[in-house]
């Protein structure tokens, strides 16, 4: 039991554990923050104002998703392999730099040729200048995830989310137009940038005079030639779930495209854990694998695997028990009929985590193309699964399930090549499988015959117990 006990806590003492807990707090602060600023912009502006916002801020959104050309992961995979790790830094940044003046001038396009309305026009205008300090505000957060230093982040965006919460609240005491206040919302961003540069620095790290650093054209087209695949594999995200919105939009009834968005934003939420957690670990999992530590590399993946799957099982279970009571408390009674789409998005959340894991450990081993492939495999068998399957049902579970379905296509693909390259075991594959599809559907089983206010917690509470029970056992057998 001592042994049991010493793991635990060497695990809650590492760097990752702590990077991780720092990313998730700040994360978690930051989204209550915004959600409340949210919904006091609109439950203070008009409809049609608000509307406008919306409008302005998704082509934005559309935009930041492409400007960074995904290359965070390929700087956390590159910083390890440097000596001069300011010089690097120096490029990163001044290189999202002119990716962001670029994708700048690109929003402005849009928004000329896609829209006349003149606030729209407006609002769009400010939000794009928000594009240049959201990439080089990217690059420190990932300075700093390569580094452990995730508590800086977490400061300077609890800052900016409190000052953006701050506003909103103005609102109601000295009311100002919709463009004042993506006005300030530019200012706050600039501020944010300011501070990240002063103070948000990993220790040994130099942000400041950035600008400075000498970066040929030779030397960004290389990067861009050699790792485009994270262009691809950052922007596919955001086009996987808004692909989904409008096939809806065009094939269902209108509240099915609300239904489908509410069950989206519980999913985002629950999702924030194991994208920090992973993101986090990804400095490490590269490092393993550089030095050839093959046997120390399978062992921490296989221990970010369990908790994973651990936690994918968890929030399944909890949103299958509890999603008919929380969904129409967070959204109100006239959409309690979305608490069904949620439990099937939720299926999802049974393979995202590991999924994740997978991917970054993909990245890790320098398999960024074939990552880039899977994705793109994924989002055109979601695209089929829904065109055709709505043709036939109209229902929005067509869409649920086929996100599921290209999920778990998704996991396959990368579990053949992780069992080629030996780091996992085909036990592993078929364990995972066995184990999710018998705990899921004994639990789905279970909750038609007993409450699930118990049944929730003796479920986890027996689990816990052969886990460590397990674990006690394997750790008294290796002492022998």
């Amino acid at each position: 039991m001592k042994t049991i006990s010493n793991n635990f806590f060497n695990k809650f003492r590492s760097k990752i554990f702590k990077n991780s807990i720092w990313g998730l707090l700040g994360s978690l602060l930051s989204n209550v923050f915004l959600s409340l600023f949210y919904v006091l912009v609109a439950r203070h502006y008009s409809v049609e104002d608000f509307g406008q916002y919306i409008i302005a801020y998704s082509l934005y959104q559309m935009v930041v998703a492409f400007s960074a050309m995904g290359l965070g992961h390929w700087f956390i995979r590159e910083v390890v392999n440097v000596q001069d790790k300011n010089e690097l830094v120096g490029k990163f940044l001044k290189m999202q730099a002119y990716f962001g003046i670029f994708f700048f001038l690109l929003s402005l396009l849009f928004t000329v040729v896609l829209y006349k309305d003149s606030t729209v026009r407006i609002l769009s205008l400010f939000f794009a200048f928000n594009i240049v300090f959201d990439n080089i505000i990217y690059s420190i957060k990932n300075v700093n995830i390569a580094e452990f230093a995730q508590k800086k982040t977490v400061t300077v965006m609890s800052i900016e989310a409190f000052s953006k919460f701050a506003i909103a609240c103005l609102l109601f005491l000295f009311p100002f137009s919709i463009i004042v206040l993506a006005i300030l919302l530019v200012i706050i961003r600039f501020i944010t940038l300011n501070l990240f540069l002063k103070i948000g620095a990993a220790d040994g790290i130099k942000f400041v005079g950035f600008w400075n650093a000498k970066l040929p054209w030779s030397y960004v087209k290389n990067v861009l030639y050699k790792y485009w695949p994270f262009a691809v594999i950052g922007s596919t995200f955001v086009i996987y779930w808004k692909s989904a919105t409008l096939i809806i939009s065009k094939m269902l009834p209108l509240e099915s495209v609300v239904h489908y968005e509410n069950s989206f934003k519980i999913f985002s939420l629950a999702q924030m854990v194991p994208v920090v957690v992973i993101t986090t670990a990804l400095p490490k999992l590269v490092e393993l694998y550089k030095e050839n530590s093959m046997p120390l590399l399978k062992s921490t993946y296989k221990n970010i695997f369990q908790l994973c799957m651990v936690y994918g099982l968890a929030a399944f279970t909890f949103t299958y028990s509890f999603a008919d009571e929380l969904v129409p408390w967070i959204f109100g009674e006239k959409y309690a009929d979305s608490a069904l789409y949620t439990k099937e998005m939720f299926f999802t959340m049974l393979v995202f985590p590991t999924s994740l894991l997978q991917a970054n450990m993909l990245i890790a081993m320098r398999l960024e193309k074939l990552d880039m492939w899977f994705n793109i495999n994924s989002v055109v068998i979601n695209t089929l699964i829904c065109i055709i399957g709505l043709s036939f049902i109209q229902s929005l579970s067509v869409v649920n399930y086929g996100i599921f379905c290209s999920f778990i296509i998704f996991h396959i693909s990368q579990d053949i090549v992780l069992l080629k390259r030996k780091i996992i075991s085909l036990t592993h594959i078929i364990g995972f499988i066995v184990i999710s599809t018998v705990l899921v559907t004994s639990y789905i089983w279970f909750s038609a015959e007993l409450l699930n206010y118990y049944l929730f917690p003796v479920f986890w509470i027996i689990i816990g117990f052969i886990y460590f029970s397990i674990t006690q056992s394997r750790a008294k057998k290796k002492t022998t």
